[in-house]
């Protein structure tokens, strides 16, 4: 496991430690869970704009009962894709 140390103002240590408790028991595992779900924020950021690439891009017109089970199947695929990677 590799270490970083960061240093905050006193009022914002405060407030983590507000924030923190009493879900958290320690500041680590707090930082550590807001650090994992920002950086899942910005991978499915990247994955949104990715597929937003391939919206209407289709040459063949599908009927509305359709798409819906089209893009579920697309997504599923996709996102096997991206966890593999």
């Amino acid at each position: 496991m590799e270490s970083i140390t960061i240093k905050v103002d006193k009022a914002f240590a405060q407030e983590i430690d507000k924030a923190m408790h009493p879900h958290y028991s320690t500041k680590t595992e707090f930082i550590r869970e807001a650090i994992r779900d920002k950086v899942k924020e910005i991978r499915n950021e990247h994955i949104r704009a990715d597929l937003k690439k391939y919206f209407g891009k289709s040459k063949k017109k599908t009927p509305l009962h359709e798409d819906r089970r089209i893009r579920e199947q697309v997504s599923k695929e996709y996102m096997k894709k991206r966890k593999s990677e």
